[in-house]
């Protein structure tokens, strides 16, 4: 007996972060890029569920971090049937990446910790966890993400992070800030820095870190309203799927922000 079904608008709310005309523009989308030709063309045994549903269930397992045993039934399928579906649709719901920008565009990029479970990738941080750093770069006037590093062992500062994760390169020719944990990349705007006499700065550059600081703090929003998705809190996947998970999240996160 199946629980949760897209064809009942009130369940995309809670289990999507979408309304429900977002979430049926998501399905389309899924199926331009394939998600109705990975059911038909698979050997053997077809979906039981329809794409809706099963693009639902993805977007559910990753706002509640269910285990595959507790997510099957909510859906009448089995764990090893919602286990495939995930598998195979949540690539399909990445973000695009931006091909035209706006002439002055300007990114603020940060890195979060995700406790990450599988140790291949995770190492033990700053909050005795193990977990990976996920870099991701936001517009600054839309608030929409714009790109997103590959993650990295936790235990890698930011700097090094933001070199060696690609989103340098995705970020080429843009406006960037960033925290002052981003010291050693001149193209990255930073807040002031008392001298190391400990004299205070004077107004202007105290005023300027102010204007950094609220710019800087929308990334943060970015974080909280991505991290409403459970399953950043607490990565139980294999960590190469981490990348992908993280931006089809986001791809969500653009979509709700989006009329």
């Amino acid at each position: 007996m199946q629980v949760i079904s897209a064809a009942h608008p009130e369940w995309t709310v809670p289990f999507t972060g979408l309304r429900p005309a977002q979430f049926r523009r998501l399905v389309r989308l899924v199926a331009q890029r394939g998600g109705d030709a990975i059911a038909g063309g698979r050997p053997g045994r077809q979906w039981t569920l329809p794409l809706a549903d099963r693009v639902l269930l993805v977007t559910a397992y990753w706002r509640t971090n269910l285990t595959m045993r507790q997510l099957g039934p909510l859906f009448g399928v089995s764990h090893s049937a919602a286990h495939r579906v995930i598998d195979s649709l949540g690539p399909l719901l990445t973000l695009l990446p931006v091909r035209r920008r706006p002439a002055k565009q300007i990114a603020v990029v940060d890195g979060t910790l995700i406790p990450t479970r599988d140790h291949r990738l995770a190492a033990q941080s700053k909050n005795y966890r193990y977990s990976t750093n996920l870099q991701v770069a936001i517009d600054a006037n839309t608030r929409l993400v714009i790109a997103l590093g590959e993650p990295q062992p936790g235990n890698r500062n930011d700097t090094v992070v933001y070199r060696t994760n690609g989103i340098q390169q995705a970020l080429a020719g843009r406006t960037v800030m960033a925290d002052g944990g981003y010291r050693g990349n001149p193209e990255v705007i930073i807040p002031y820095r008392k001298p190391p006499d400990g004299t205070p700065l004077p107004d202007w550059k105290e005023h300027l870190n102010t204007t950094h600081r609220t710019i800087r703090a929308r990334i943060e929003h970015t974080f909280a309203r991505m991290k409403t998705y459970k399953i950043l809190r607490d990565y139980r996947r294999a960590a190469h799927t981490l990348a992908h998970t993280a931006s089809a999240i986001a791809h969500l996160h653009n979509i709700a922000l989006t009329r």
